[in-house]
C-alpha cells in the first residue's frame, strides 16, 4: 500500500469517527442539529419545535454516512473491488430513508 493510500484511508476513517460522532451526539439529541428545518428555521421557531423527529432523521443520516466512510476506506485498504456493490446499497438506503422519513415527519406535523 503506498503512502498516498494510507493517507487517504486515514482521511476517510477520521471522516467515519467524525460522522458517528456526530450521529451518536443526534440520538441524544445533544449538541447542534445538522437539519433543514433547524438550520432554516427562524430563531424564535427553533425555540419552540419540537427536534425529536429531527434529530433521529439526522443521528440515522449520519450513522449511514459514517458507515459509506468506513467501507471506502477499507476498500482503499483492501482492494476489493466487491465493495463498491455496497457502497451503493448503502446509498440507495440513504436517499430512501430520507425521503420516506421526511415524508413521515410532514405528515406527523399535520
Amino acid at each position: 500500500m503506498s503512502v498516498v493510500e494510507m493517507l487517504i484511508a486515514a482521511i476517510l476513517f477520521l471522516l467515519s469517527a467524525g460522522s458517528f460522532t456526530i450521529s451518536g451526539l443526534s440520538f441524544k439529541e445533544k449538541g447542534f442539529l445538522f437539519h433543514n428545518a433547524n438550520i432554516f428555521a427562524l430563531k424564535k421557531e427553533r425555540k419552540t419545535m419540537y427536534k425529536k423527529p429531527y434529530y433521529r432523521q439526522s443521528a440515522i443520516v449520519f450513522a449511514l454516512i459514517g458507515v459509506l466512510f468506513l467501507v471506502n476506506a477499507i476498500e482503499v485498504i483492501s482492494h476489493s473491488g466487491w465493495l463498491f456493490y455496497v457502497v451503493l446499497a448503502v446509498i440507495m438506503i440513504l436517499i430512501i430513508y430520507a425521503v420516506a422519513s421526511s415524508i413521515v415527519i410532514e405528515k406527523k406535523k399535520k
